[in-house]
């Protein structure tokens, strides 16, 4: 695992897009998994200054970790009404890249049949060769994707119910300013599970924010766990890397196999 250190969310997010556009240069038909939050925003807005310079995303292949359960992008409803990940992924990039609609690969959260839905993910997962680089961020508890507290780090994709500390960041993150109250917003979501995600053939992971700064050293640092399902970057095979800004990264006590740049 290479941990790299940035100044700033800035150049976290640069450095973080370069290392994207390289794989899909070196792999035009590259197998892309890509995460949701506020983390990966400026990682994106890169990614469409890149295409827009001449990076070509026609022939890779996308898929999401992840999709709330019960929802889904409703193009009658607003940005702050409508907090679906299909939405996410249309407004912060894939309308402003050249991907091929077919190629986007989104677990459906209003599907009738949720564990059929689970296993043929997998599946399309596997018949497009594994994925050959996964973006992940990490949640205020330590979760990948919406790998809660407590699940299996072996887990397949699946339906998860969201913690108690998940409902109260994702509550006052979008849904109280859109005035939809905490018991009709989504409670379970449609995840990878952690298994999945290991299985990437390269990872790349993103935080920044003081506020992250404790649940990066727990899951960097501390022991291997299923209470912090990140902590499972410990257990990966392939090549890691870990971008943070100096924020997120001053609760790390070693600066072993760590690279600071300004």
């Amino acid at each position: 695992m290479e941990i790299i250190i940035k100044k700033d969310y800035e150049q976290m997010s640069k450095l973080a897009a370069e290392i994207i556009a390289g794989q899909i240069r070196n792999k035009p038909n590259s197998v892309i998994g890509f995460a949701t939050g506020s983390t990966p925003v400026g990682t994106y807005r890169e990614l469409i200054r890149m295409h827009r310079e001449g990076l070509d995303f026609s022939n890779i292949i996308a898929f999401n970790l992840d999709e709330y359960f019960g929802i889904g992008m409703d193009l009658s409803k607003s940005y702050a009404e409508d907090q679906s990940y299909t939405r996410f992924m249309y407004e912060e990039l894939f309308n402003y890249i050249n991907i091929k609609d077919e190629n986007i690969h989104i677990p459906d959260g209003l599907t009738k049949n949720p564990d059929e839905l689970c296993k043929s993910y997998e599946e399309a997962i596997k018949e497009a060769g594994g994925i050959d680089l996964q973006i992940l961020g990490i949640g205020g508890d330590g979760h990948w994707a919406f790998n809660e507290p407590g699940s299996s780090l072996d887990s397949r994709t699946r339906i998860e119910r969201l913690s108690e500390q998940t409902l109260d960041d994702n509550y006052e993150a979008f849904y109280k300013n859109a005035g939809i109250s905490r018991e009709e917003m989504p409670h379970y979501a449609i995840t990878m599970g952690i298994g999945t995600i290991l299985e990437a053939k390269e990872i790349l992971m993103i935080a920044n924010g003081v506020k992250k700064a404790e649940i990066v050293a727990n899951a960097l640092e501390g022991p291997v766990s299923n209470l912090v399902t990140a902590s499972a970057i410990q257990l990966y095979q392939g090549k890691a890397t870990v971008i943070l800004d100096e924020e997120a990264a001053s609760r790390l006590s070693s600066v072993k196999n760590t690279t600071s740049a300004s």
